[in-house]
C-alpha cells in the first residue's frame, strides 16, 4: 500500500507544483510588463525613449519627473548632470558595469550619468534604466539641456 500511495501522492504533488508554477508565471510576467516605466528624454526637438528598471532606484527617479537638467561630457564616455540628491538604491549591488545607453546615478556625487560607451564596473554606480534605441542626440560635444518626463 505504501508504494501505490506514494506514487499517487508524488504525481498529485508534481501536478500541483506544475499548476502553481504555471499560474504564477503568467500573471508575474504580465505584472512586470505593467510595471515598466517609460520615459521621454527631449533634447531640442528630438525625443528619445527609455525604460526605467522596476527597482527602488527606477521608481525613485520616476518620482522626480518631470525634470530639466543640463548634461555635460565626462571623459567622452558619459553625459552627467547633477540630480540634487541621491536616489534610493535599496537592493542595488555595490558596483555596476555600465554599457552604452544605460541610465545610472553615481551616488557619491549625486550625478545622473548616461553612458555613451561601455565602462568598467564602478562602485557607487546604480543602474536606473536604459534607452530603448539609439542615443546619437546625446553624443554632441559640450553641455546639452534635456527635459525628462514620464511617457504618455
Amino acid at each position: 500500500m505504501k508504494g501505490p500511495m506514494m506514487h499517487r501522492t508524488g504525481t498529485a504533488f508534481s501536478a500541483l507544483i506544475g499548476l502553481t508554477l504555471a499560474g504564477l508565471a503568467g500573471p508575474a510576467m504580465a505584472q512586470n510588463e505593467d510595471k515598466m516605466i517609460k520615459i521621454d528624454v527631449t533634447i531640442g526637438t528630438e525625443t528619445l525613449t527609455a525604460t526605467l528598471d522596476d527597482t527602488a532606484a527606477g521608481r525613485d527617479f520616476a518620482s522626480m519627473l518631470p525634470l530639466e537638467i543640463t548634461l555635460d561630457d565626462y571623459h567622452g564616455i558619459e553625459k552627467v548632470g547633477d540630480l540634487g540628491r541621491q536616489i534610493d538604491n535599496a537592493g542595488a549591488p555595490r558596483a555596476y558595469e555600465p554599457k552604452a545607453g544605460d541610465i545610472t546615478q553615481y551616488r557619491p556625487w549625486s550625478n545622473l550619468a548616461i553612458f555613451l560607451k561601455p565602462f568598467q564596473s564602478s562602485a557607487g554606480l546604480v543602474r536606473i534604466g536604459e534607452f530603448d534605441g539609439p542615443i546619437d542626440a546625446l553624443s554632441r560635444a559640450g553641455e546639452i539641456p534635456v527635459r525628462i518626463t514620464l511617457a504618455d
